[in-house]
C-alpha cells in the first residue's frame, strides 16, 4: 500500500494513497503515494490482504527471505455513503524484500522470538478521467521493521502478537507529483491466530489485526487518522505427493478509520469523513517443505467501500528458508 497530499479530495476528484506490503505473514508495509495531501486520507499504510493465510505462524527458524509482488488497480472513488464519486485510474505495482530471522526455541513465556526487516520499491501512477494524468514516481518506498515478534504453537493454534514501525525512507516533498514516500512515522500492533479445524491441521482459520498509530506529515503538520486492518482466510492443504503441496483458500480483507484527520487545513468535512472497504478473494499457495520454498499468487476484489478507491488486487509470493 499512498501519501502526499496537496488538494483537497473535491479538487482533485480522485486521488491515490499510503500503502506498505506485507510478505507471507509478516505485516510489511511500504509508503508509495501520489501528490495529494494527508487531509484527503483514503487509505491506512497496511496493504490488506498480505497476512490472510497463515496468520498466526511465525517464519522457520533462522533467516528466511521473502519477495512479495503486489499489483493494485482501482478505478472508482466513493463518497460517504459508498456512492460513486469520479472514475479514473490508479495503480500501484511494489517489490517487497523481506529478511526475517527466528529463534528454534521459545524465549518468552513459551513464545519462540522473531524479527523483520522490509525495503520496498515502488512504481505509481495516478489518472482522472475528468482531467487526465495527475502523477506518478518510483524508487525506494517507506521501509517498515518489526523489532519483536512473538509466536506461541500448540496441536490445534498458531498466535503471534508484533509491535513494527514504518519509517519514512521514501522520496516525500510537499505538493511533489513524483512522491514514493509518506513523510510521516507509523507505529503498529498486530496479531495474528490460525485455529486447526482438524487433527492433521490440513484444514485452517486465519484471521490478522493491525492497528496503525500515525504521526504527523512533514512540512504539512497533517496527522492522518489511526486504522484498523483485518485480513482472514479458511484454507485446505492437500498433498500432491511428498514434498510437494497444494493450499487453496478463500481470502478476504476490511479496513477502517477508527479516528479522524487532524490538521491545521483540515476541514470539518474532511475530518469527519471516515473510509472504509471489504473486499473477498480467492488464493492458493505451492508448497515445496523439503527445499523450504512456497510461492503463491492472491486475488481480491473490492466489493464494497466508503470514502476511498476502489478496485482490485493480484499479489504473488515466493519466500525461501535458509
Amino acid at each position: 500500500m499512498h501519501a502526499a497530499r496537496d488538494a483537497r479530495m473535491q479538487e482533485l476528484r480522485f486521488t491515490s494513497h499510503p500503502w506498505r506490503a506485507a510478505p507471507w505473514r509478516l505485516a510489511a508495509l511500504c509508503a508509495c503515494l501520489a501528490a495529494c495531501r494527508a487531509q484527503a486520507q483514503v487509505r491506512g499504510v497496511y496493504p490488506l490482504g498480505m497476512s490472510a493465510i497463515g496468520s498466526g505462524a511465525l517464519p522457520a527458524s533462522g533467516v528466511s527471505y521473502s519477495n512479495l509482488l503486489l499489483f493494485y488497480a482501482r478505478d472508482r472513488l466513493t463518497g460517504p455513503g459508498g456512492e460513486l464519486v469520479s472514475t479514473g485510474h490508479n495503480s500501484v505495482i511494489l517489490q517487497m524484500n523481506t529478511i526475517a530471522w527466528a529463534t528454534d526455541s521459545a524465549v518468552l513465556a513459551g513464545a519462540r522470538y522473531s524479527l523483520t526487516a522490509t525495503i520496498p520499491i515502488a512504481s505509481n501512477s495516478l489518472a482522472s478521467d475528468a482531467e487526465g494524468a495527475r502523477s506518478g514516481g518510483g524508487g525506494l518506498g517507506d521501509s517498515f521493521y518489526q523489532p519483536v515478534v512473538l509466536g506461541w504453537t500448540a496441536a490445534r493454534a498458531d498466535l503471534k502478537v508484533a509491535y513494527g514501525f514504518l519509517a519514512p525512507t521514501g522520496r516525500f516533498t510537499a505538493g511533489a507529483a513524483d512522491n514514493v514516500g509518506s513523510g510521516y512515522w507509523t507505529h503498529t500492533l498486530s496479531a495474528g491466530q490460525t485455529v486447526y479445524l482438524t487433527k492433521s491441521r490440513a484444514t485452517a482459520l486465519s484471521a490478522f489485526q493491525m492497528y496503525e498509530l500515525h504521526g504527523e506529515q512533514e512540512s504539512t503538520d497533517v496527522r492522518p487518522g489511526e486504522t484498523l486492518d483485518l485480513d482472514y482466510s479458511l484454507s485446505h492443504l492437500v498433498r500432491l505427493r511428498a514434498g510437494l503441496h497444494l493450499q487453496p483458500a478463500v481470502v478476504g480483507y476490511a479496513q477502517w478509520q477508527t479516528s479522524a484527520t487532524r490538521g491545521p487545513d483540515v476541514t470539518t468535512a474532511e475530518a469527519a469523513a471516515r473510509y472504509r472497504v471489504h473486499a473477498l478473494g480467492v488464493a492458493t499457495n505451492l508448497l515445496l517443505p523439503d527445499r523450504k520454498i512456497a510461492v503463491g499468487v492472491r486475488w481480491f476484489d473490492e466489493l464494497w467501500s466508503r470514502s476511498t478507491l476502489q478496485g482490485y488486487s493480484v499479489q504473488l509470493t515466493t519466500t525461501i528458508a535458509f
